[in-house]
């Protein structure tokens, strides 16, 4: 099945971005399929002001993106009539897949705010240097040549993370409405897992379930069939279990669902993971297979023995 170009309901400009969106939303009113794929790691939207507050933009963009990601959720939600969410903003100012106290308080001005409200102590990937700004990187160091002012990760908040969310939530809840059932798809890119892991070489993909909490079994099932039929290797949680989005919007026992999908960035980028490559085609009509796939098991979730409308399109 094909669609025509989906809709596009914007978020607000966020000022710090000088005029581009900090994401976008696209879904068809008659939401054809009950699935929601996000992007949120592939902004490229870079502020002038906070690139020059970094050590080294050019290197530490290229570590915190998952590279073009977005363009491979467009052509995957164009081939299907997923709705789809995309961030503009960059990972480097707001991580969306980290909860909004995830927070290394060292980077901050000031520090740590009295406890209270949302406020906590920094969680495991904040101290890592991958919290909701992030820190630094492995074999990188300090992203930044200053401490982050306080009012500006609160406006950070205010103005992408919870909007962004909401959206997520407003979503899902349309398309649970309409379906009896909805799919959160968390998109995202990983680098090369490396040599040989098992007889097949390192995993191309891997599908996280939050160890099964996020996400109906039959659907990962689903999800691991479909790839092992078109000969693709994939790994399940490890090393990418799911984040933050996951853990807010998947409630599998009232219906909502969620998977975090990591693609190697080789099978869609070329040898530099730079730009398109060669297999960026073959790897949107892969996706755009697993998630009518998925679509079609969702449905049966919703609706039970109900007829999968699109089947016959």
């Amino acid at each position: 099945m094909t669609s025509d170009p989906l809709p596009c309901a914007d978020s607000p400009a966020d000022p710090a971005l000088r005029g581009e969106i900090a994401f976008t939303l696209r879904a068809d009113p008659a939401s054809p399929i009950p699935v929601l794929i996000a992007v949120p790691h592939a902004g490229r939207a870079y502020p002038r002001d906070l690139v020059a507050a970094m050590r080294d933009p050019a290197r530490a963009a290229q570590r915190l993106e998952d590279r073009l990601a977005d363009t491979l959720g467009e052509a995957v939600a164009a081939a299907t009539g997923a709705a789809l969410i995309v961030a503009r903003a960059p990972r480097a100012m707001l991580d969306l897949n980290r909860a909004a106290d995830d927070v290394d308080w060292d980077m901050v001005d000031g520090g740590a705010p009295a406890a209270s409200g949302r406020h906590s102590l920094p969680g495991r990937r904040a101290r890592s240097g991958l919290g909701l700004v992030p820190r630094r990187l492995p074999g990188l160091g300090e992203v930044w040549r200053r401490r982050l002012p306080h009012a500006e990760l609160e406006r950070r908040i205010a103005e992408i993370h919870a909007p962004y969310h909401a959206r997520v939530g407003d979503e899902l809840a349309r398309l649970r409405a309409r379906w009896g059932a909805a799919l959160l798809l968390d998109l995202h890119s990983m680098p090369p897992l490396g040599k040989a892991q098992g007889p097949g070489g390192a995993a191309e993909f891997v599908i996280g379930d939050r160890f099964g909490a996020a996400c109906d079994g039959g659907l990962v099932g689903a999800a691991f069939a479909f790839l092992a039929e078109a000969g693709r290797r994939a790994a399940h949680n490890r090393p990418y279990a799911g984040g933050y989005s996951l853990e807010r919007h998947a409630a599998p026992r009232r219906g909502l669902h969620a998977l975090q999908l990591e693609v190697d960035r080789r099978c869609y980028l070329d040898a530099d993971l730079l730009e398109l490559g060669a297999g960026f085609a073959a790897t949107a009509a892969l996706l755009a297979g697993l998630v009518r796939r998925l679509a079609a098991e969702v449905a049966l979730l919703g609706n039970g023995s109900a007829a999968w409308p699109i089947a016959a399109e």
